[in-house]
């Protein structure tokens, strides 16, 4: 597998399905300043502790050694559990790099995050970044990444055992009567629980501003003035919101499948859900044309009118894979959305579709188990039990009751006729986590920061375009780049201009003019 198609795979295994946000204020520059605990996050957690209380996490050394990977370094970097309380208990977080390669002179550290929030960005670090970001990137740049806290190296959150996330996974998502809406329910409350038991410690202590804030020390400790960084998906509300909280040390962000943190998690669903629509009509049209697609050769609409049909005939009969699990109608739609983040997929999907509408499901749960980072052994990474700690804690839930979801589902379904009704009863997820969310919706300005380059993919299924355009426009030194194409995020997916323009910002510093489009 080339480089490319490494991070193509990443699309699919590090982005997942729900969005958030978060934010915060704080001045200051010198590179072993703690953040200015003056400023409040606009969130309902307690303001962080002063400069003089961080100190001993701004001044520790990290002890850089072998990662058993090639050229790669690790490390174990110190941050306060809880930011109220530098005092108090530490956690330890995963830190890789790669130096720069040369030949120019270094510029300094490039931290990458490929977004979930769940994923893994020392993985994503050591699998494509460190090796498939463009040479003359790397040339000039150590190439750097911490696992979030509640990340996979990072004191990951746990909540089920692996065969408990097999029957979390297979769990109806389009209820069809009071009693199928009890299971689902059943299900959240017993996913929440799960994670309660498991990661009591940790739960509390897994926003966005709190990584934010892992961040800048992380920054200071490797003796960065500014902070560079390439954030993709979830990494994009990462990165603004490290932008928020320390505007004075923005040097060269790239924020790639921008999120909007203005809104709230109801709209935010509602609005990806229109994002795989779009996603899938984009599929749709392509596969009508070809003489294998298992969709008819019709036309798009006639495609999602077959996939319904499909997803209602899985529902009532799940199909056999050739082990122990059947292919249930949530494992076959989570398959086909898999597909819908890259394009290079394509092929994938109408394959499996084919299989299994002869029988044999084993494709789209290949597919399915890839979303979810489910391993051959039937075990899984945490992506899944960060993704919900993050996002619950970032946002208040989108729907407080199953009949709020009911009363949705005509707005959910008008978004999209084919995912509509799953995707709605999926924003459930938070409505029974044990813990209460800090976080709020608002614009990100990061008045004071320097250029900060937004990059949006026009048919890009997880973070819609618009959402790119409102983040660009928030951000007071926001540059809109724009990549005409399917797909979630832009860089180095195979546009020279995106590429070249990404390139250039993050080596000189200059961004591209003002809404450039390739």
């Amino acid at each position: 597998m080339d480089t490319r198609q490494l991070l193509r795979t990443s699309a699919i295994t590090f982005a997942t399905a729900l969005g958030l946000l978060i934010s915060g204020c704080s001045g200051g520059s010198s590179p072993s300043a703690a953040s200015d605990a003056s400023g409040t996050p606009g969130t309902a957690a307690p303001a962080a502790a002063s400069q003089a209380e961080l100190k001993r996490f701004y001044s520790q050394r990290l002890t850089w050694k072998d990662c058993g990977v090639p050229d790669f370094q690790c490390a174990t970097l110190k941050a306060p559990l809880d930011y109220a309380k530098p005092d108090g208990p530490s956690i330890n977080l995963a830190v890789a790099r790669v130096k720069a390669t040369g030949p120019g002179e270094r510029i300094g550290s490039l931290l990458v995050n490929p977004g979930g929030p769940g994923g893994s960005a020392v993985g994503y670090l050591q699998a494509y970044a460190g090796v498939g970001y463009p040479a003359q990137v790397r040339a000039r740049y150590d190439m750097v990444a911490v696992d979030p806290r509640g990340v996979a190296r990072s004191e990951p959150v746990e909540c089920l055992g692996g065969k408990e996330m097999d029957a979390y996974t297979q769990t109806d998502q389009t209820p069809d009567d009071q009693t199928e809406i009890t299971k689902l329910s059943t299900a959240f409350k017993g996913f929440a629980t799960g994670c309660k038991t498991r990661s009591a410690k940790i739960l509390p202590h897994v926003s966005t501003v709190e990584t934010a804030r892992d961040m800048d020390i992380l920054r200071a400790v490797l003796g960065d003035e500014k902070l560079s960084y390439v954030g993709a998906s979830y990494g994009t509300f990462l990165g603004a919101t490290y932008a928020e909280l320390f505007p004075a040390r923005v040097g060269r962000l790239v924020l790639d499948g921008a999120m909007d943190p203005s809104l709230p998690a109801r709209e935010l669903n509602r609005d990806q859900t229109a994002g795989f629509e779009t996603a899938f009509k984009s599929f749709a049209t392509d596969c009508v044309r070809r003489s294998d697609c298992p969709l008819g050769t019709t036309s798009a609409a006639d495609a999602a009118t077959r996939l319904k049909s499909f997803f209602a005939d899985v529902d009532a009969a799940p199909v056999a894979t050739g082990e122990g699990r059947k292919l249930t109608e949530s494992l076959a739609t989570t398959g086909v959305i898999a597909a819908m983040y890259d394009e290079a997929a394509w092929p994938q999907l109408r394959g499996a579709l084919t299989q299994a509408m002869k029988g044999d499901g084993a494709g789209l749960l290949a597919l399915s188990d890839t979303y979810y980072e489910r391993e051959g052994d039937g075990t899984y990474a945490n992506l899944m039990p960060a993704n919900s700690a993050v996002n619950c804690l970032d946002l208040p839930p989108a729907f407080a009751t199953p009949a709020e979801v009911t009363a949705a589902l005509p707005e959910f379904e008008k978004a999209s006729p084919v995912f509509g009704k799953g995707f709605a009863w999926a924003s459930m997820n938070c409505t029974y986590w044990p813990t209460p969310a800090t976080g709020t919706p608002h614009r990100i300005e990061a008045k004071g920061a320097a250029p900060i380059l937004v990059v949006g993919t026009t048919r890009d299924p997880a973070t819609p375009y618009k959402w790119a355009q409102a983040l660009a426009d928030q951000l007071s030194s926001g540059t809109l780049l724009t990549y005409d194409g399917d797909g979630h995020t832009a860089y180095g997916r195979g546009s020279d201009c995106v590429d070249t323009a990404i390139n250039t910002y993050l080596l000189e510093g200059t961004p591209p003019p003002a809404d450039k489009k390739c």
